[in-house]
């Protein structure tokens, strides 16, 4: 749709308010909803981590939900490519997405390289930045290549992939992220425990 169309269709629809509302949700659940948006290379571990957090946070019988990047690309975004317009917009899709689970009550992690800063920043204006967990994944591009998991990074130095970060394409490292854990060379049970550990400081997962 075009930018006209979308704004023209704006002044059609109307927002309707849910009786069954976050407060009540979260009431229900016994915890609080929020994001937890893992950031990092490609490699770095995000999509390891976030699946053992979350099977952590299930384990205490908290309402969880992940959302992974290539999961994400096999439906919801697979129609866009990897310039920088694409992937603005399917930051700006999974931000939607992770609000809607969000105000659901539910704990909502997210992998994504989302490598450029304006776009994690748009995130956290649309989640509200009290629920907005930024979780840096640390590892250095060598130790990132090195593991080279889907052997993405050999095709790039190849020039088989466009536009891939870390080689081709930036990475705007977070400047001040909630969390930073040392994905390259910390283990996973010490970086769920980590995280863990600084959600229970700052009372972001309990209803007081």
């Amino acid at each position: 749709m075009s930018k006209e169309g979308a704004k023209n269709s704006d002044k059609n629809i109307k927002w309707h308010n849910i009786t069954i509302d976050r407060r009540k949700l979260e009431k229900m659940r016994g915890h609080k909803g929020l994001v937890l948006w893992f950031t990092g290379l490609s490699g770095s571990g995000k999509s390891t981590l976030a699946n053992a957090l979350n099977e952590y946070l299930h384990s205490k019988g908290l309402s969880t939900f992940v959302l992974d990047g290539d999961n994400i690309r096999h439906g919801l975004c697979n129609d866009l490519g990897f310039s920088d317009e694409d992937r603005m917009e399917n930051i700006r899709r999974i931000g939607e997405v992770a609000n809607l689970f969000m105000n659901a009550g539910i704990i909502t992690i997210t992998a994504f390289v989302s490598p450029f800063k304006k776009d994690r920043e748009k995130v956290r204006k649309i989640i509200g930045s009290t629920d907005f967990i930024e979780i840096y994944c640390a590892a250095n591009l060598d130790v990132c290549e090195a593991r080279d998991t889907k052997g993405l990074y050999k095709k790039a130095r190849l020039g088989e992939i466009k536009e891939f970060t870390g080689i081709s394409s930036p990475y705007e490292i977070p400047l001040d992220p909630d969390i930073t854990v040392e994905t390259g060379i910390m283990g996973l049970t010490d970086s769920v425990k980590q995280i863990v550990d600084h959600l229970n400081q700052m009372n972001f997962l309990y209803l007081k």
